[in-house]
């Protein structure tokens, strides 16, 4: 099994990598190397991701996930195919990661009383400010 972050795995035969040509950097060397990596990654198979987090990660993959529920992920950064499979495979455990925390909630606070003191003595600063550039007063 393939570690993805802390209890989220995946079976190796699930995970596709291809290599294709570029038009990343290498000059005339991208003509002839397949060095863009594309990692394919089916969120079925997934083991010990929460229905919760599969819709995080579903939101957060936005057009990179298929309508067949795949993941797909490109990597054409540098020459080398080796260095972009491993950018693939951090953006991918980067993104699961992220799916798999739980997002702290918002609470709604109140502006304190110093703040709004400080707010309403700014404003009134900035309305003798323009009080006294106009002309004839």
């Amino acid at each position: 099994m393939l570690h993805l972050a802390p209890g989220i795995s995946c079976d190796p035969s699930s995970l596709t990598v291809t290599q294709s040509r570029s038009g990343g950097p290498g000059g005339q060397h991208v003509n002839t190397t397949a060095s863009q990596v594309e990692m394919r990654l089916a969120l079925d198979a997934l083991v010990g991701l929460s229905p919760a987090a599969r819709e995080r990660l579903e939101r957060l993959a936005g057009s990179r996930l298929t309508g067949e529920g795949v993941l797909v992920l490109h990597s054409d950064e540098t020459r080398s195919a080796r260095r972009n499979r491993e950018l693939a495979w951090e953006r991918l455990c980067a993104l699961v990661l992220e799916a798999a925390t739980i997002p702290r909630p918002r609470r709604a606070t109140k502006p304190t009383r110093a703040s709004r003191q400080r707010r309403l003595t700014a404003k009134a600063h900035q309305a003798d400010r323009k009080r006294d550039r106009r002309p004839g007063e």
